[in-house]
């Protein structure tokens, strides 16, 4: 039987479709092992009780049968509705109609020099009855702004009212409503295309459309392959990551949230510019940065995040930490959220810190216990994701002076689950381990009895329970480990973190690589 916990999410929770206060509003489509996810976790948070529970025991029947006839429009209904009940609200037909709504383009990163072409559509057929004809108001806004202190956060500000549309076809799957917006007057920067669905003047929901302005994109992406045609192999990547990474926002494959045009394309230009000048920017270049590869088996440009001591020298062999985010997350989310803490403790004890994107942000770093086992799809995505984090290891070694025995690996939530998974699957590779609030096989343990841990769990982690992590501790007492186990009365699944990270970067100073056989430790 193999090994499938039943339920975990990351350090970025991904609450996919919740319910706001006011009007049902549609989201850009999460993946839905992210909803499947925060579905799970939610229950576990609520624990149904009573006529709640009937309800989702019916539910989960529901999806396990949506899951085995492949109706993932249906799945996505179901879900919304279980988190809706879930979050003690009732799951009505106006509901039902707002959650089918979705906004679909070829373009999430827009060109303003051209109209940008839209499709309001339906992922699957809602319940409601229509009794008037539908109307379509449209307008773009800027993103509310976030609290600071002594300040409310900001409202969404409305830059571009586009009025409103009549005939709105009442199914929207077999007759999509076809809109074509001129947006040459908005500056560059982040929007959300707002369409909210009226029967009336009754209001049936709004679903937000997130995108980018950025003025002179399609001249910035013919000049940067013109660039990095002439430039060196090891800087293409770099040069072409934006114009890569813009490819797979817009195809849906990647979340627009992943991705700064505003900051990636100008940093690429200046790899461009001083290659063209004969200089590599990463010659010699310490502190906090990110570098970028193409990772053959995706064919796909990835990046990674950097923290090199500002005390580097090449004459000295350093170690090296493979940090690995949580789910949602990507490869600066551990730099960011634990609030430079990486950064500093690297520098202090003079590690190199490297954190891969992972290949996507649900990629599991190569571990398929929450996966279809059946869908190829996941399956790539899982062993891409396992791939990105070997190879940005390999990249490091190769272009830093790092000391192959003292190689460690560390991850939450997420990146806690793929740290034992990798482990496992590489265990002559790590001379240490760091898993905060993760989920690990037992059974695995065998193979990585030789490897020094250090583990973290707060006892009352409602998202990741502890249990799993105390399972995995008591097998590697029994086995006569080094694992130091740091339970945190009361902690949740966030706020055990950055108190332990020092004690965590103590440790790993501690340890060198013990495996043993001809490849072992690299």
């Amino acid at each position: 039987m193999s090994f499938r916990p039943t339920f975990f999410t990351g350090l970025v929770l991904v609450v996919a479709l919740c319910v706001p206060a006011g009007p049902a509003q549609s989201q850009a489509l999460p993946s839905l092992a992210s909803i499947s996810v925060s579905y799970s976790a939610q229950k576990t948070k609520v624990q149904p009780a009573g006529e709640l529970k009937a309800q989702i025991d019916a539910l989960d029947r529901d999806i396990a049968d949506a899951t085995r006839l492949g109706r993932t429009g249906e799945l996505r209904r179901l879900y919304a509705k279980g988190l809706t009940l879930l979050s003690g609200q009732a799951w009505t037909a106006d509901l039902d109609f707002a959650r089918s709504l979705v906004l679909r383009t070829d373009r999430l990163i827009v060109d303003p020099a051209s109209p940008w072409s839209v499709r309001l559509e339906q992922i699957y057929q809602a319940s409601i009855a229509l009794e008037q004809p539908l109307v379509a108001r449209i307008a773009v806004r800027r993103p509310s702004g976030p609290a600071t202190r002594g300040m409310p956060a900001q409202d969404p500000i409305i830059v571009k009212d586009f009025g409103t549309r009549s005939g709105v076809p009442r199914d929207l799957r077999e007759s999509p409503l076809h809109l074509t917006l001129d947006l040459a007057d908005l500056d560059d920067g982040r929007y959300q295309l707002v369409v909210e669905v009226l029967e009336g003047a009754r209001s049936l929901g709004s679903v937000v459309r997130p995108f980018d302005v950025y003025a002179g994109l399609d001249a910035t992406v013919a000049r940067l392959h013109r660039a990095a045609a002439a430039a060196p192999e090891a800087l293409r990547a770099s040069i072409l990551f934006p114009v890569d990474r813009t490819t797979f926002v817009n195809r849906g494959d990647i979340a627009l949230a992943a991705f700064n045009p505003a900051v990636e394309f100008p940093s690429a230009e200046a790899v461009a510019t001083a290659a063209a000048a004969g200089t590599n920017v990463f010659d010699g270049r310490t502190g906090d940065f990110k570098r970028h590869y193409r990772l053959e088996s995706a064919g796909e440009i990835m990046p990674y995040r950097l923290y090199v001591p500002t005390t580097y020298s090449s004459a000295v062999r350093y170690p090296l930490v493979m940090a690995l985010h949580g789910l949602g997350g990507d490869e600066d989310s551990l730099f960011t959220a634990f609030g430079g803490q990486l950064q500093a403790l690297a520098e202090r004890h003079g590690f190199i810190v490297a954190a891969p994107f992972g290949y996507r942000a649900d990629g599991w770093f190569g571990w398929d216990g929450y996966i279809n086992r059946d869908d190829p799809d996941a399956r790539r995505r899982v062993e891409r994701s396992e791939d990105d984090v070997m190879q940005v290891m390999a990249q490091v070694t190769r272009q830093y002076s790092v000391d192959d025995q003292r190689i460690f690996l560390m991850g939450h939530s997420m990146g806690a689950i793929g740290t034992w998974h990798l482990a496992a699957k590489f265990p002559d590779v790590w001379a240490g381990l760091g898993p905060i609030a993760g989920i690990g096989d037992p059974a695995t343990i065998d193979r990585m009895r030789h490897i020094p841990q250090f583990v973290v769990h707060g006892d009352a982690d409602a998202t990741v329970a502890v249990g799993y992590s105390r399972v995995m501790v008591a097998r590697m007492q029994a086995l006569g480990m080094s694992v130091t186990y740091i339970e945190v009365p009361g902690g949740d699944h966030i706020n055990i973190a950055v108190p332990n990270l020092p004690a965590m970067f103590e440790f790993f100073g501690r340890q060198r690589c013990t495996a043993s056989g001809a490849h072992a430790c690299r």
